[in-house]
């Protein structure tokens, strides 16, 4: 039979409205609420836990404590051939720079006080680079009748340019403030101009540079965390896609003064006149550096529930959350140094504990689901969905028998669309549910009208989202699959994000709970219905409000 034709009839019989409430489901709901939430997310985002950071103390702690939930339930832990089997180690590395050195006309600098080698600068094999001109371009500026390269070749040598701003001529009247991402943007677009010039380095003077606390500094000489994966191999033979130095205002001074000039004088210069300063000194440098593996420590943590039905056990139902967040302020005068991360996940983390304690005491009353049920919490959301991404590389169950994901993933808070509305405590994001399979979506409707009647919003759904909050969980990793999956969350992108200010006393816990409860009756009936969600599209639908 056409397994198209066939389908469509299925569908067509399953509406939107409410199915028969399951009076077992509803009874074995009780963990989820708002005391138990609470409980949970108190310990989480303490500041014990010190934000959590992948590769840190406090993610360390969190994970001995999700760990020790699923065995007071009676989880087991799933993974084998490891020396704790609820951990399943993620193979993360960080490449650091070490051995910095900048020899400028004879005179030895000191590396995070008059310098700074940009981690992407040095290749595995490490940095020498000689240079005896440098070419300055002021701002890297071409636009409006301006540019700092017009008549300037750069090609083979090193380009020294402030590392932001522009000058007053071209500065907005407005009196508003950049936002971080257009100064962001702009930085990349003056870097790219530069690079059309193929120079051989570039030095940025960072007028800030002695401002910034010396442990900002050694923290950005080491790379991102990376995965130890064939794809990291291959962007480390990349680097170094091009070589920059950062050097202070004091610094770039002593390569001006050969020129009978400094940065005050360029600045005004260019402020008075208009018109760019570019000029050619020459200079002696001489810039080392190597790059050194360090492998960090991390790990996701697994608990897994069997499934009753000896005919669909092997089935497989994930259920996750990422515990990490992005750890301690680097600003030693801040007088909130912790990055709490009680929205962003502590209180996903709390959602996935819930429901695990539910479905758990459900299997002990002899009442547990037909389909197995894997609890994972993941480490490196933050880093670049780094645990998920190593868990869809190295699943401990077999990917064909894994049949949907549901993501949590900031399930505590309202976010600004919903601030001050009638309906602002009632509603949930849906992301990705109708993507792969319009079974599973039709589900999650049903569910979600027989029992939580939450304003199910499916904006990030629309592919043309500026936002792309669709690739933006560790849910994208089972999508990747071809696994269906449904993200929860709850649109929290400015109040306090990534900031200090996302406490446990910003969590609004009866909401959380009622999300919660949602992904629960959702989960019971995936791990208990007659068949798995089929799938019927590719990565490109997206349900309507």
């Amino acid at each position: 039979m056409n397994k198209k034709f066939l389908y469509t009839g299925l569908a067509l019989m399953m509406s939107l409205g409410t199915m028969a409430q399951d009076k077992t489901a509803i009874k074995f709901s009780d963990p989820v609420n708002k005391d138990r939430a609470y409980a949970h997310l108190s310990i989480l985002a303490s500041d014990e836990y010190e934000g959590r950071e992948t590769g840190k103390k406090g993610a360390w702690m969190a994970a001995e404590y999700i760990k020790k939930q699923f065995q007071s339930f009676g989880l087991t832990g799933p993974v084998k051939g490891s020396t704790d089997p609820y951990f399943q180690k993620v193979g993360l590395s960080s490449y650091n720079v070490v051995n910095s050195t900048l020899v400028l006309n004879g005179k030895e600098k000191q590396v995070y006080k008059d310098f700074q080698i940009a981690n992407n600068s040095v290749s595995l094999a490490g940095l020498d680079l000689a240079i005896n001109e440098v070419v300055f371009v002021g701002y890297g500026l071409s636009r409006d009748g301006y540019n700092d390269l017009e008549g300037v070749n750069i090609e083979g040598k090193a380009v020294m340019v402030f590392s932001s701003g522009e000058p007053n001529a071209f500065k907005a009247t407005d009196g508003k403030k950049v936002s971080p991402r257009a100064a962001m943007l702009a930085r990349q677009k003056m870097i790219n101009n530069l690079l059309a010039g193929k120079p051989k380095a570039i030095i940025f003077i960072d007028l800030n540079f002695n401002n910034i606390p010396e442990q900002t500094k050694i923290a950005s000489a080491n790379s991102r965390l990376m995965l130890q994966n064939a794809a990291t191999a291959e962007n480390l033979k990349k680097q170094p896609a091009f070589v920059s130095l950062t050097i202070s205002k004091e610094t770039a001074n002593e390569i001006l003064s050969t020129g009978n000039t400094s940065v005050d004088a360029v600045i005004n210069k260019i402020n008075q006149t208009g018109k760019p300063a570019s000029q050619t000194f020459n200079v002696n440098i001489i810039a080392k550096a190597q790059k050194k593996k360090v492998e960090v420590r991390a790990e996701n943590v697994l608990g897994f529930l069997e499934g009753s039905d000896p005919k669909l056990k092997n089935e497989i139902l994930v259920l996750t959350g990422h515990y990490d967040h992005i750890g301690l302020v680097n600003d030693p005068n801040a007088k909130d140094k912790v990055n709490n991360g009680a929205d962003d996940d502590g209180s996903g983390t709390t959602g996935v504990l819930l429901m695990a304690e539910a479905f758990s005491k459900a299997k002990k009353a002899g009442k547990g689901p037909k389909r197995s049920i894997l609890f994972m919490t993941v480490c490196g959301e933050e880093k670049g969905l780094l645990g998920s991404e190593w868990y869809s590389e190295h699943p401990v169950f077999p990917v064909e028998n894994t049949i949907v994901n549901l993501n949590t993933d900031m399930i505590g808070r309202i976010g600004e669309e919903y601030l001050g509305k009638p309906d602002s405590a009632n509603y949930v994001y849906s992301v990705g549910s109708y993507k792969l399979s319009t079974q599973l979506g039709d589900l999650s409707e049903k569910v979600n009208n027989t029992y939580t009647k939450l304003k199910l919003d499916y904006k990030y759904d629309d592919p043309k989202d500026p936002n792309q909050i669709y690739y933006r969980s560790d849910h994208y990793n089972f999508a990747k699959l071809g696994i269906p999956v449904i993200f929860y969350y709850d649109g929290m992108l400015e109040q306090d994000y990534h900031q200090p200010g996302d406490e446990v006393s910003k969590i609004n816990f009866p909401l959380l709970a009622k999300r919660a409860q949602l992904i629960f009756y959702t989960a019971w009936e995936i791990a208990n219905g007659e068949k798995r969600p089929f799938v019927d599209k590719k990565d490109d639908g997206g349900k309507r409000n």
